[in-house]
Parts: C-alpha cells; sequence; structure tokens
C-alpha cells in the first residue's frame, strides 16, 4: 500500500487530512514564537557587535560562532535532555521555541550587524555630532536605513526556521514531519508512506515557497531602486 499511485494509499491519506493540518498548525505556531524569540536575541546581539563596546562585541561574537558551528539538532537533543534531567522540563513544543529561537538568532545577529555596518559611518559621526546617543542614534538614523538590507536575508531565515521545526522530529514533537511520521507508522493508519510524506512536503511547500520567492524579489527590487538612484546623482551631477 505504499506505492505512490496507490489509491487505497491516498485515500488514507485524505481521509486522516486532519491530522496533517494539526501538524502544520503546530509547527506554524511553533516558528511564529521561535522568530519572535529570534529577533529578540539577533536585534540585541547585532547591537552588541555594531556597538563599538569590544566586551560586548566579544559576547556577540563567541555566541555567533558557538551556535552557528553547531548542528540544530544537537542544540535540540542538548537542551531537551538537559532540562528533562534537570527536573526542569519544559515540554516539547517550549523546547523547540526555544532551540529555534537561540539557533536562528546567532543568523539574525549577523544579519543585523551586516545592515549596521552596511551604512556609511558618516551617518554616524553626522548623527553624533547633532547629540544623539547610541541609541539614539540607531533608533532614528541607522536601523531605518538599514531595514532594507536587512529585510530581504531576514525573510530567508524565517523560511530556514519554518523547515527547521522538523528536527522536533527527534524528540518526539506534534510537528508537520513528526505527525507523518506517526501516521505512516501508526497501526492504524501506517503503511502510506509515499502519498503521506508527499502531502507533508507539498504543505512545506506551500508555505515557503512564497515567502522564499518575497525575498527574491524583494532583493531584485532593492537593487534595482540603487541602480535608479544612482542614474538620478550622476544625471543631477552632469547637470551642475
Amino acid at each position: 500500500m505504499s506505492g505512490l499511485f496507490s489509491a487505497e494509499a491516498w485515500n488514507k491519506v485524505w481521509l486522516y487530512r486532519g491530522t496533517f493540518l494539526l501538524g502544520l498548525e503546530s509547527t506554524a505556531l511553533t516558528a511564529l514564537f521561535g522568530l519572535i524569540l529570534a529577533l529578540v536575541i539577533g536585534i540585541v546581539l547585532g547591537l552588541f557587535a555594531t556597538s563599538g563596546k569590544k566586551p560586548l562585541a566579544f559576547v556577540a561574537r563567541v555566541y555567533v560562532e558557538v551556535i552557528q558551528n553547531t548542528p540544530v539538532l544537537l542544540q535540540m537533543c542538548f537542551l531537551y535532555y538537559a532540562l528533562a534531567f534537570s527536573d526542569l522540563s519544559i515540554g516539547i513544543i517550549n523546547t523547540g521555541i526555544l532551540t529555534l529561537g537561540i539557533y536562528h538568532g546567532a543568523y539574525v545577529a549577523e544579519v543585523v550587524r551586516a545592515g549596521i555596518e552596511s551604512i556609511p559611518r558618516g551617518q554616524f559621526e553626522a548623527a553624533a555630532s547633532q547629540g544623539f546617543g547610541y541609541l539614539g542614534r540607531m533608533y532614528y538614523i541607522i536601523l531605518p536605513q538599514s531595514i532594507k538590507i536587512i529585510l530581504p536575508p531576514m525573510v530567508n531565515q524565517v523560511v530556514n526556521l519554518i523547515k527547521n521545526t522538523s528536527c522536533l522530529y527527534i524528540v518526539g514533537g506534534t510537528d508537520l514531519i513528526s505527525v507523518t511520521y506517526n501516521f505512516v507508522t501508526g497501526e492504524n493508519t501506517g503503511g502510506a508512506y509515499a502519498p503521506a510524506y508527499i502531502l507533508s512536503g507539498l504543505l512545506f511547500f506551500i508555505v515557503c515557497c512564497p515567502l522564499s520567492s518575497l525575498a527574491s524579489m524583494w532583493e531584485i527590487s532593492l537593487k534595482k531602486r540603487d541602480v535608479r538612484s544612482g542614474q538620478k546623482a550622476r544625471s543631477a551631477e552632469r547637470m551642475v
């Protein structure tokens, strides 16, 4: 019954479609709260990295290097079992949110750092000469200009975070991949391997593909806008 063209297998998947939708809902909620945590961590560490304070920059660098150079799956297992054996278990979903937030926070930090550092130093100096402190410079001058640089790679991080919810499978989560595995190995629902995993992949594709396309179109649009701005500036110079 596991064949790709098995009508019986496809019918079984259709009858239990609600199960897959519940898995997708769990994946979406985990991704949403994981993203919020990642944004908080990433923005704070991005500001640390560009603060000009060596201790803060060191903290940000160590965090990013450690997190980016260890697998998210390892971090998930470590956090889940470390909390469980310490009698501090927070549940599978909350562990997933915490792990994904910590992991993608490192990548968001790099995106924020790169966006801030792309702004010409003259902007920092001009803001400082007007009496703005560091936070004031960032909030009123620097971050508004860096948003257009930060957003496209930030959307890509959202896509990666959604796909990484699949790591919850290793600790028995209720995400889409875990639900799919439980379905194909269940006593009453098992056997429909190909249709079940195809449906699971299709649901991920429906969510992630538009976001990936949005990031690509956004980046292309910003590059075209920069080219037009450069052309207008050169035209103005020639007229003068």
